[in-house]
């Protein structure tokens, strides 16, 4: 009979944090309390889940983490994080992400440790956490209980203080009787100190952390209100004679407190879907897994613990922790964040699973292939850390006014308090404390990551990877596309129709020859040529190694080139590259000469021209339609040959073709329509685009073809439907509206909230309620863009 056990110290590849980490239930559940040494963070199979080695311009060791943070509430905390960590000796930068509350640090691993960062970072009361442990399920709940019990006590000791305030808003001065009136006082005063001490516990630690710091925050002007209001309210209950006059404020000071900590709860938890959607995404993979030992039973072991060649067995319902074949059993696999495939896929035995992908069906075994970065899932993942620590450029804007800003409102108090001093001084408290909470940039701050988050959120559900935030302002201004033809606008499944050989040499031949070549490129006609060659021994049933070739080198967009001993050097690509004709003597038709072709030459010139069959993609004609309809421009930018190029063009509807192109035509072209004032954006393969890709304001790179980790564009679309093109399009345009109005309402209410609040037509209550509703709308306006549409 199968068992599992949890710890197997008879390993050596298990270490010693690794047996707490397993052995703590509040670890397996991806927790770290503040209390923890964080010896996690230093443990190298561990850290290699969130840090990768940089090079350096000085060529010292440099690496760079991506980290979780815990305990922050506004873009003020980020800049708090990013001046205590770049304070520390071994730290290079620190970026940090509000929205996110991702922390992107560069350090020297020689000179520091991430557990001695965290005990600093702890201090000043943040949690800085690995990304997967902070994303955990048990980590959000327990912040939104958190935020949740400091709303319920405010909530329950404000309606208390109400009912002991209502009886002075209907009565007339001087019907309750005094000492029944400090009787009230005294109960309002005792009930708002549990709102002090807990409630406005997070209000506290924020400013006392920022005065330690010399800065203001976002929490300082809230503090000062609730400060002075509850410290002039006690004057006035201990003695109601006394300068400060006998009203109180504890009726205002607790329903204001009520309001933001209701605000900050709404907030926490929009902001859970609107980041939470990428959350989820990253977070498939389990924490442990059971791995077979060499006796035959099973083994829970953490993920990062597990090797090429391990064999695990993945029950329904969980996702698969690592790239491998099927050992065992058949499994139905969810791959849609991973492929794009929207469907449910069935794998047998000896097939390929991916990690990340869900094992829907019953407990299948996998022997493993790959792990850790070398994963698609991880790979994916790193691509989602990149979007979700870029700080967008609207964003950095609303960042760098936040402080002065903040710095405005202090002295707007100040002089308003001063100002209703000689004018009515029983209202100037109430004057300048509603300025103090009334006035806040968080609004400001959240109004271009939220929505950018969200439809990241929103594409990535779909397959579609952003690479960069910022890429989506460039595509919601792209009045352009470009599309490349091989692998874009027709099939990347390219098959080898027919070889055509010089005299003396057999089609056989000719193809292990190209092979040798094309075994080393990634483009859809190279993989064609493998694909043929291995088709072929299949069916002859042998096994023969193509030749060995040295000094193989890829030209993007023209073809492969080695040496071989007795042939000299060897080209495939196309015919202007080997220096041959296209189609080298008669073709057998002329649909040949459409069709998309490659040419083998050596040292004594033409040795074969390759021709291929390639379908046109099914959505090609609707997904160009459609970009016709949003007034947008297409053009057809190719290597190949025109009738070729024009054939695919006819067949999709696009009118401009550019064919015959090379890498730095196709540069020329593109920078030409830039200089027309034109908004490109570049659709290609993401294998030989790289340069035109990179140069176009917007690009998409399709199908899983290129390794992630290369591609040059800004969105890779993994199921390879060109409708996902119009889509990643019209959302852009979606996100910039929902941010134009977010940073129009957020602009627009401080310009209104100020004034009145310095009028004196707002009391504090009130500007507690509208602070709090400025941020809510802010971020569930972002949240309409998670819809699908």
């Amino acid at each position: 009979m199968n068992h599992v056990a949890v710890v197997d110290q008879s390993r050596p590849d298990r270490t010693g944090v690794e047996a707490g980490f397993l052995s703590s239930p509040s670890l397996l559940q991806g927790s770290l309390e503040v209390r923890d040494d964080f010896a996690v963070l230093d443990d190298p199979v561990e850290q290699s889940e969130f840090t990768h080695p940089l090079e350096t311009a000085q060529g010292g060791a440099c690496a760079q983490s991506v980290l979780m943070v815990q305990g922050m509430y506004c873009a003020a905390c980020a800049d708090t994080i990013e001046d205590v960590l770049t304070a520390q000796p071994g730290v290079v930068k620190a970026e940090v992400h509000a929205a996110t509350r991702r922390l992107t640090l560069h350090w020297h691993p020689n000179q520091t440790q991430l557990s001695g960062l965290a005990h600093t970072l702890g201090q000043v009361g943040y949690r800085m956490l690995p990304g997967q442990q902070a994303r955990g399920l048990s980590e959000r709940l327990t912040e939104g209980r958190r935020v949740l019990w400091r709303l319920a006590v405010a909530g329950l000791c404000m309606m208390q203080v109400m009912m002991y305030a209502w009886p002075a808003y209907i009565t007339e001065p001087g019907e309750i009787p005094a000492d029944l009136q400090r009787l009230l006082n005294w109960a309002s005063w005792v009930l708002s100190w549990p709102v002090l001490l807990f409630a406005c516990g997070s209000f506290f630690s924020g400013a006392w952390r920022d005065l330690k710091l010399r800065r203001i925050g976002m929490d300082t002007p809230v503090t000062i209100g609730i400060v002075v209001t509850f410290i002039v309210s006690s004057l006035a209950t201990f003695d109601p004679t006394g300068p400060w006059g006998h009203e109180v404020w504890y009726d205002s000071l607790t329903m204001f407190v009520f309001f933001l900590m209701g605000g900050r709860y709404l907030e926490f938890k929009a902001r859970d879907r609107t980041a939470g959607a990428l959350d989820a995404l990253m977070n498939r993979l389990p924490e442990v897994c059971e791995r077979r030992l060499p006796e035959g039973g099973f083994e829970q072991v953490s993920v990062r613990r597990l090797r090429v060649g391990d064999t695990v067995r993945v029950q329904a319902g969980q996702a698969f922790p690592a790239d491998g074949q099927l050992a065992q059993g058949v499994a139905t696999v969810d791959e849609a964040l991973l492929t794009g495939e929207s469907h449910p896929q069935q794998r047998h035995i000896g097939e390929e699973v991916i990690a990340g992908s869900f094992n829907l069906a019953g407990p299948v075994e996998v022997c493993v292939t790959k792990v850790g970065r070398d994963t698609r899932f991880s790979q994916i993942v790193a691509l989602m850390e990149q979007a979700a620590t870029e700080k967008p450029r609207l964003a950095l804007f609303a960042d760098r006014i936040a402080g002065p800003f903040l710095s405005f409102v202090l002295l707007a108090a100040l002089l308003g308090g001063w100002w209703w001093w000689h004018i009515d001084p029983h209202r100037s408290l109430a004057v300048a404390v509603s300025v103090l909470i009334v006035t806040c940039p968080c609004a400001l701050s959240l109004a271009t990551p939220a929505a950018m988050l969200a439809s990241a959120g929103a594409l990535a559900q779909r397959g579609i990877l952003l690479r960069r935030l910022q890429a989506l302002e460039s595509l919601a201004q792209v009045n352009t596309v470009v599309f490349d033809k091989t692998g874009t606008l027709t099939h990347d499944r390219i098959t080898l129709a027919q070889i055509r050989v010089r005299d003396g040499l057999s089609p056989r031949e000719a193809l292990n020859l190209a092979t040798a070549l094309a075994q080393h490129s990634l483009h859809p006609l190279s993989k064609a040529i493998v694909q043929a060659r291995h088709a072929q021994l299949r069916a002859e049933s042998v096994q023969v190694d193509p030749p060995m070739l040295h000094a193989i080198e890829e030209r993007a967009g023209q073809g492969l080139r080695g040496m071989h001993e007795q042939r000299g050097e060897i080209r495939l690509g196309s015919a202007t590259f080997c220096g041959v004709q296209a189609m080298d003597g008669t073709p057998a038709s002329t649909d040949d000469l459409l069709a998309p072709q490659a040419h083998l030459s050596d040292a004594q010139g033409w040795v074969a021209s390759l021709v291929f069959d390639e379908g046109i993609r099914a959505d090609a004609a609707q997904a160009v339609q459609s970009l016709h309809k949003l007034k947008l421009k297409t053009w057809l930018l190719s290597g190949d040959r025109l009738a070729a190029a024009q054939r695919v063009a006819d067949a999709v509807g696009i009118k401009t073709v550019v064919a015959g192109a090379s890498p730095e035509e196709k540069l020329f072209q593109l920078s030409r329509l830039q200089a027309q004032q034109q908004r490109v954006a570049m659709v290609g393969d993401g294998l030989n685009d790289g340069p035109v890709l990179a140069r176009a304001d917007a690009s998409f790179a399709l199908g899983t073809a290129a390794p992630l980790a290369q591609a040059q564009s800004d969105v890779l679309i993994q199921s390879g439907h060109l409708n996902d093109v119009v889509l990643t399009l019209q959302q852009a345009q979606r996100t910039m509206q929902v941010v134009r109005q977010n940073l129009t309402w957020a602009f627009a209410y401080n310009v209104i909230a100020v004034p009145l609040a310095l009028a004196g037509d707002m009391p504090p209550w009130a500007a507690g309620l509208g602070m709090a509703f400025s941020s809510f709308l802010v971020i569930a306006n972002a949240l309409r863009l998670n819809k699908n549409q």
